[in-house]
């Protein structure tokens, strides 16, 4: 079977035709449309008066964290800022990713090369030696936008990245302080229980010696000892949960946990109000939802990248210099030389049967599109319960903490009503027992409720994407 030559060449370019309009260069939206609702439905209406700055996501904000007024937990965020392994490895994706880009712009630049040295070649009539001292310049003419879609693409993983970043440096922030308050409220409620043991073994010694005197019973005594014993037995568990959060502590601050130890301190950070803002700010506040962002227009830029494959690429080269058989005459006129064109190829080329790669290419930019607008959309909502969650528990917080104060105070008065009984014989020793634990177990929630407050505030703070208002100089800008 014989195929003439025209048939071949009319069935290639009705292909390439075919190709040409099946495929367009228009990509999707770099931005996804997001509907939020007017306001949190957790806002106290105390919050409603609140503005909240509107930053973009690269502006600093600040040192949020000195709002609680502690010079202490000041110091360990600034020392985790500087030392943590975790925001190093983010700085340096930042730099990868920086560096991937230039890549990318190199490859829309022209080019220009230089060369110098011989080549030897030869058959049975003899062999010669050539010397070469060449310039060779090129440069990829961006029909369709390939060029500049991959290079827009590269630039927005790299503004991804430093919005990484911002997110590692802001979790870092939050993890530190939340880890610093749990601590201070152990050291809290450890002070209730020391205080406890402290009475305990007052009226160890009290009923020892009433025992002594056959002023009570053994039964007495029994119960006494057991409830030291507990106290103790407490006081050493809560030790231990101490003693773990203090480790997690130094291991966010880039240190060992055996060359670090948070000193005690009494939890003294009292309500702080978190202005909630307006959902639609949080979507410029929020880092991660920055990098989400960003990502949607990077793999719309891939689409771009996917779809200019299927057209024709043009690629000029030039290259001019000297050309002889002998080095000492090798940059006399008579040996210039030069050539325009590749000296290999074509300089328009155009795809026609490639298996189907390039539909492929364009299927896999599509679907990574379609995932990357899902997870802005996730990360949107995650986003806003997050605010929801803590602006809950911020509210819930302080009707316990107000519950709980009234609780102590009478655990505290029935607690010393029922001692002044036992001490005048008008009741028994377990009703003291009972007051006794009912009054350690508020003094305990209320130490518990102060920590879990404060923890809450930084969770709200990390929430909203950092602090408020007018923006602060920091050395996060410098680092990036």
């Amino acid at each position: 079977m014989t195929i003439r030559s025209s048939t071949v060449k009319a069935g290639t370019v009705a292909a390439a035709l075919a190709t040409l309009t099946a495929c367009s260069t228009n990509k999707p939206p770099a931005t996804v449309q997001m509907e939020v609702p007017a306001a949190y439905r957790e806002a106290p209406a105390a919050a409603e008066g609140w503005t909240v700055a509107m930053p973009a996501d690269a502006a600093e904000r600040g040192a949020w964290w000195r709002i609680y007024g502690d010079a202490r937990l000041d110091a360990l965020v600034a020392q985790a800022s500087a030392d943590s392994p975790t925001l190093a490895i983010a700085l340096q994706r930042v730099k990868e990713a920086r560096a991937v880009a230039g890549l990318a712009d190199a490859d829309r630049a022209f080019q220009l090369d230089a060369g110098f040295g011989p080549t030897r070649s030869g058959d049975n009539t003899g062999h010669a030696t050539q010397w070469r001292a060449q310039l060779t310049a090129a440069y990829e003419v961006d029909l369709f936008g390939r060029l500049s879609d991959a290079s827009r693409a590269a630039a927005l993983d790299a503004a991804g990245q430093e919005a990484a970043y911002r997110s590692v440096l802001l979790s870092l922030q939050a993890d530190v302080a939340q880890n610093y308050f749990a601590l201070r409220s152990y050291d809290s409620e450890l002070d209730v229980l020391r205080q406890t043991v402290l009475l305990r073994r007052d009226s160890l010694r009290l009923i020892q010696l009433r025992y002594d005197n056959g002023d009570v019973s053994e039964l007495d005594l029994s119960q006494a000892q057991a409830e030291l014993a507990t106290t103790l037995a407490d006081q050493e568990g809560l030790q231990s949960q101490r003693v773990n959060r203090d480790h997690a502590l130094a291991v966010l601050l880039g240190k060992a946990p055996a060359v670090f130890t948070l000193e005690p301190a009494l939890l003294a950070t009292t309500g702080i109000p978190v202005p909630a803002g307006l959902p639609s700010e949080l979507l410029q506040r929020r880092p991660d939802i920055a990098q989400a962002q960003r990502d949607v227009a990077a793999n719309s830029a891939r689409i771009g990248v996917a779809k200019a494959a299927f057209y024709p690429s043009l690629s000029l080269s030039a290259g001019a210099g000297y050309a002889s058989s002998a080095l000492h005459n090798l940059f006399e006129s008579s040996s210039k030389n030069w050539i325009i064109g590749p000296l290999f190829g074509t300089i328009l080329n155009m795809p026609l049967l490639d298996g189907g790669r390039n539909r492929s290419n364009l299927a896999l930019a599509d679907a990574r599109y379609a995932s990357s607008v899902a997870n802005y959309r996730q990360t949107v909502l995650t986003a806003m319960q997050d605010v929801e969650n803590n602006l809950n528990a911020l509210q819930s917080l302080a009707r316990q903490i107000t519950y709980e104060e009234d609780a102590v105070r009478a655990a505290g008065t029935a607690a010393k009503l029922a001692d002044s009984r036992y001490r005048n014989g008008s009741a028994s020793y377990f009703e003291v027992l009972d007051a006794q634990r009912t009054s350690l177990a508020a003094q305990r929630a209320r130490s518990q409720l102060a920590g879990q407050r404060a923890v809450a505030s930084v969770g709200l703070i990390r929430a909203l994407g950092g602090g408020w208002g007018p923006v602060a100089s920091s050395d996060t800008a410098a680092a990036l």
